[in-house]
């Protein structure tokens, strides 16, 4: 194999590699450009074994939208509407929210994920009491709620600073925040794609305050529109540094731009090529973090089950229910039970892990 990444012109990043040497912004520039998909995941692969093994972990979780209603004007986003009553737009009472946890208890469930629009109408102590909601109904379950990009919009909507907002979340049962929002870090590409909401210094911002106040969060990357293999390098290496001041990420989640039913649909959709080399190169660049996800959803199930081979050691959960990539034309299943990931794990050739949010085992599926 050290012939076939000499003939790629990768030799040297495979020594950086071997000697524990960080890569760089023209490392990264260079795996992208490199012609031999098959070199980089194998040099993503070691650098996931030395990790993890053949370990692959998923969590038994929902995902819950509450709203779509949104004042922000994304082009990628097939999810959004800008007001109540447009067509297609809801927004669930409290106790339609509480009824998808209830309606599970027969699961033994350990994560509620909540990602919402940014409604400009609801109070603030509706995100509190749902939160005390579903503590209400399931005392342990773990609440991952909340981008940053919603923190940061509930800051300026109801006049607070980010510290207050995510203190009186974490005091209504807030656990972790989840890493949504990102998309690409380049003031470039943030400007014709995502220009009315939290910049990505901001995002960032508010990750490094979650993590100051013991929270663990994730990060995530829109990849596959308009950017640059340099803008993605450049993203990575901002969340290689804030992970290391801080060390509170658990995972890089790339996240495959899909076109339908939105501003960019004239736009490709990214190849299984490209998603596979995305991921191996996120976890060649991101030596701190601990975990590389492929979100079965986006990447469709075949790309994720390959990608377990290209670095990734995570296939997200259960999922249950997700909106915003089946809106924007994503043909994948709407949810896995369990054992269905198991299953998909084992016969990609890895050993499934039910994990909790935190990374600790729940179960080794036989």
């Amino acid at each position: 194999m050290y012939a076939r990444i000499a003939s790629a012109g990768l030799r040297d990043v495979a020594d950086k590699l071997d000697g524990g040497i960080r890569l760089d912004l023209e490392d990264g520039v260079r795996l992208f450009a490199a012609p031999d998909l098959l070199a980089i995941g194998w040099l993503a692969n070691r650098e996931r074994e030395k990790r993890h093994g053949g370990r692959t972990f998923f969590n038994h979780n929902i995902r819950l939208e509450a709203t779509n209603v949104c004042v922000a004007s994304c082009l990628f986003c097939a999810f959004a509407r800008l007001k109540p009553g447009d067509d297609g737009a809801y927004t669930m009472s409290l106790e339609q929210a509480w009824n998808k946890l209830r309606e599970r208890a027969d699961q033994p469930l350990t994560e509620v994920h909540v990602v919402n629009g940014l409604h400009p109408d609801l109070p603030w102590d509706y995100y509190l009491e749902m939160l005390r909601g579903f503590k209400r109904i399931r005392p342990d379950i773990h609440l991952k709620c909340f981008t940053a990009i919603e923190i940061a919009f509930f800051s300026e909507l109801y006049g607070m600073t980010d510290e207050q907002v995510l203190r009186d979340l974490m005091d209504a049962g807030l656990d972790s925040l989840p890493g949504g929002g990102a998309e690409v870090f380049s003031e470039r590409v943030r400007r014709k794609i995502c220009h009315d909401k939290a910049d990505a210094d901001r995002y960032l911002a508010i990750h490094r305050l979650a993590h100051r106040l013991g929270m663990r969060s994730n990060v995530t990357m829109l990849y596959g529109h308009i950017e640059t293999d340099e803008e993605r390098v450049d993203h990575m290496l901002r969340a290689r540094a804030l992970q290391d001041e801080t060390g509170g990420f658990q995972a890089f989640i790339p996240l495959a731009f899909h076109p339908d039913n939105n501003r960019m649909e004239k736009l490709p959709a990214p190849t299984a090529a490209d998603t596979l080399r995305v991921h191996a190169v996120a976890r060649l660049m991101l030596d701190n973090f601990p975990h590389v996800k492929a979100f079965w959803i986006a990447t469709g199930v075949g790309v994720a089950q390959t990608s377990l081979w290209f670095g990734v050691d995570d296939l997200d959960g259960t999922v249950q229910e997700e909106r915003i990539y089946h809106m924007a034309g994503a043909p994948t299943p709407e949810a896995m039970t369990p054992a269905e990931i198991s299953r998909l794990i084992r016969i990609s050739g890895r050993e499934p892990i039910e994990r909790d949010t935190f990374y600790n085992v729940v179960s080794q599926p036989a």
